[in-house]
């Protein structure tokens, strides 16, 4: 703009209020020119007031929403454990004011569940309100929305509440299917109230007609998978991505964890909740719900359209699941099944007895694709066995060395050879004998793993396994592990930034993927698990230690005591060599659990050798803050004062745990120098030694003088006599200490006689 017209100051208020807008009376013009758009027969679309996306039942009043604020945050508080707000009386009901807390949430949201379940606020604190309802308030939220599942389910906030309520409507169902019911009122005006059950296949019947278009939502995918999971929990178990913390995508598997702790207010240490990957008992409403919808998804979808739901990242995991249901339901055999059309028609040449089929370069692809991987590796897991080993010859057959190597391919292998036969492994053996440095290095051991586990489980082959495994012996012929085995080399050792990230000895630090194939080794025969053994025996102390210290190395620790393979020798001369540095490997988070680990897994003499090893650090251990644990543990004090007795209480602890009454019990509950007796707190120490070092010179002095003998002083005389009997009677040993040194003459007495004496 041209300086000349640039004025400056500021603009007179009162002029603009008294201006009259002109430019809503030029828009009125542009309405009457609507009706001249084509013919008639073209109806136009709703408008956003009709229908609003963001909220199809309308909006949250803003008290309302505030109101559910104060639940959501009081919710919170009982969640994470903290303290109430209202004392209670140790007579009442401790859960009375959240029944009443809840009862008053429950009537304030009677009549806007769609409202709230649509809402970005409001739509978490009902998932957080699903864990703490009871069966009833779960019916009848859930009845409430019967009809708008469709739309709900769609929507970015209200699927994830649906889908909430579904997860928590398996134990009402468990309990359903017990004969246990809840009370209802006799309320006539409102009808009959549906079970869970049949809330459950009204909602299936719901969604069937729209399943294709839902399994490629992004926000009713997750849904339905949650739904599958309910109906057919056997199939949803083994298939991927079908764990109920994996229902959610990462982004709202992140953004829910955010949240805090779900679960009931009303049961905070989780009694009467079913245990995590438990497999509930599955009705055959429910088996047949399933089955309609793998039937309705045959029907609706062709061929092609079927291959293309494999590759979407929406749809895939879905259909995961549904080719787990059909198998389980004895589907995936016949002809035009989904597992049958995403093979290209394997399953069918199998029935018909075919020896070979034609690659395909669509199932080609599947191997290299990270979101149809998954897919292919439940085709892998649940095909027949002529269809997979059709499927085997066609495709990784000749192919492996490739496959094994691929950073995405390498899993579809790995579940194929843990169902390969004794031939099939052979020849994965004999083909990838020259790819094995290549694929350990490139940290692609899970082909290697599932080779070592599956010729485990087939009790052959296991030379072929260890020395694909990298083993080598040194000059001296002491077996030792190798990097490659057990280390993680990535990239190039030569470059700045690998150097950067090894600050260890050689430039080697554990990996999960050396750790997982140690722990398979040592569940090889003795003949085979022996080389592992020695290596960690053979390696020196501090290097054993620092794979104890480790939480990924350690877990190898953990499998040579738990393996039923390995000797009881082996385990032996494995504890046998921490003798003398036990009280270096207590002393650290990882350390102290292996520490308890060895020592539980050791007899009764090497129990007495450890120890004797660790009296001589028992201060050390005492001020340690995770050593201290395993100290009162080995209960060094009663091994100092009487070993036979030490002995038979390590020797029948095992056995006599069971019995809370038995004499072993009491004995442990004997106070020891290390340990602080029950009633001595921290702070009244720090407060005893505060006062002690305030304390001047004349205070002193005064309390050294003698005590003026009064009633009051033979009372506590009496109660420090009866508390010297007490310990005694814990404790023989002291019993012996005090004895004698009541039998020694008073120093008093002896003046009082010589002066008799002398008089």
């Amino acid at each position: 703009m041209p300086r000349e017209h640039r004025k400056r100051g500021k603009k007179n208020k009162k002029k603009a209020d008294s201006f009259e807008e002109p430019q809503f009376e030029a828009e009125e013009p542009n309405t009457e020119v609507q009706p001249e758009v084509g013919p008639s027969w073209i109806i136009s679309a709703p408008s956003q007031d009709d229908y609003n996306l963001e909220a199809p039942f309308g909006y949250v009043d803003t008290d309302v929403k505030a109101y559910f604020r104060t639940v959501d945050t009081q919710i919170c508080d009982w969640q994470e454990g903290e303290e109430e707000r209202l004392v209670v009386d140790e007579n009442s009901d401790p859960n009375a004011e959240k029944r009443m807390f809840f009862m008053a949430a429950l009537t304030e949201m009677t009549g806007k569940e769609k409202q709230l379940a649509t809402d970005m606020d409001c739509s978490m604190v009902l998932e957080r309100m699903a864990y703490s309802m009871d069966d009833f308030v779960r019916r009848v939220f859930m009845d409430s929305m019967c009809g708008s599942y469709d739309v709900l389910v769609k929507h970015r906030f209200a699927s994830h509440v649906c889908q909430t309520m579904i997860t928590v409507a398996a134990e009402t169902i468990s309990r359903e299917v017990m004969g246990i019911f809840p009370s209802i009122p006799d309320d006539s005006d409102k009808g009959e109230l549906r079970t869970m059950t049949q809330l459950i296949l009204d909602i299936c019947e719901e969604l069937l007609p729209s399943l294709s278009s839902l399994i490629m939502d992004p926000f009713a995918s997750h849904v339905i998978r949650a739904l599958l999971a309910l109906l057919c929990p056997t199939a949803s178990s083994t298939a991927n991505n079908s764990s109920p913390a994996s229902m959610r995508s990462k982004k709202s598997s992140a953004w829910k964890a955010k949240q805090g702790q779900l679960k009931s207010v009303f049961d905070a240490k989780g009694k009467g909740k079913e245990k995590e990957g438990q497999i509930r008992k599955t009705l055959p409403e429910f088996q047949n719900q399933a089955r309609a919808f793998v039937d309705t998804l045959r029907k609706e979808l062709g061929d092609n359209e079927i291959r293309a739901l494999a590759a979407d990242k929406v749809a895939s995991p879905c259909l995961i699941i549904l080719l787990a249901v059909e198998s389980t339901q004895g589907m995936a055999d016949e002809p035009k099944s989904l597992m049958d059309r995403i093979t290209m028609g394997a399953i069918s040449a199998a029935n018909e007895g075919a020896e070979e089929i034609v690659p395909s370069d669509y199932l080609g692809t599947l191997f290299r694709d990270p979101t149809s991987s998954h897919l292919l590796e439940i085709i892998v897991t649940r095909s027949s066995d002529k269809a997979f080993s059709l499927i085997w010859n066609a495709y990784m057959k000749g192919r492996l060395a490739r496959l094994g190597a691929h950073p995405v391919a390498n899993f579809v292998v790995a579940k194929a050879l843990e169902r390969a036969s004794a031939v099939q492994l052979e020849d994965a053996c004999e083909e990838l004998k020259d790819s094995w440095e290549k694929i350990i290095t490139s940290n692609r051991s899970g082909v290697l793993r599932a080779i070592v586990d599956r010729s485990a489980s087939l009790h052959s082959l296991e030379d072929k396994a260890m020395k694909a495994s990298s083993f080598h012996y040194e000059a001296s012929g002491r077996p030792k592990i190798t990097g490659a085995a057990y280390n993680s080399k990535n990239g190039d050792p030569t470059s700045e930034k690998h150097q950067k990230r090894d600050d260890r000895k050689d430039g080697d630090r554990p990996n999960v993927q050396g750790s997982l194939l140690l722990q398979s080794l040592l569940k090889l025969p003795e003949a085979h698990n022996q080389a592992v053994v020695e290596s960690l025996v053979s390696l020196d102390i501090n290097e054993r230690i620092a794979i104890a210290h480790d939480p990924t190395a350690s877990r190898v620790i953990d499998a040579l005591l738990d393996s039923p393979t390995v000797t009881a020798k082996s385990k032996r001369t494995f504890s046998m060599s921490f003798i003398g540095s036990f009280h270096l490997l207590a002393d650290d988070r990882i350390g102290s659990r292996i520490c308890d680990r060895i020592f539980g897994c050791a007899d009764t003499y090497l129990k007495e050798k450890i120890g004797q090893s660790l009296i001589p650090y028992e201060q050390a251990l005492a001020g340690s803050y995770y050593g201290k644990f395993f100290s009162r543990n080995l209960n060094l004090y009663l091994l100092l004062r009487r070993p036979e007795e030490w002995k038979n209480l390590q020797s029948s602890k095992k056995s006599l745990s069971q019995a809370p009454n038995s004499n072993v019990m009491t004995a442990q509950t004997v106070a020891t120098p290390t340990e602080e007796p029950p009633d001595r707190s921290v702070g009244s120490t720090k407060k005893r030694k505060r006062e002690k070092a305030h304390k001047d010179e004349i205070d002193e002095v005064f309390d050294s003088l003698p005590a003026k003998k009064t009633k009051a002083s033979s009372l506590t005389s009496s109660t420090a006599v009866k508390s010297d009997e007490v310990s005694m009677d814990r404790d023989p040993g002291l019993r012996d200490v005090f004895n004698a040194i009541r039998s020694v003459p008073k120093h008093g007495a002896k003046k009082g006689s010589a002066k008799k004496k002398k008089h």
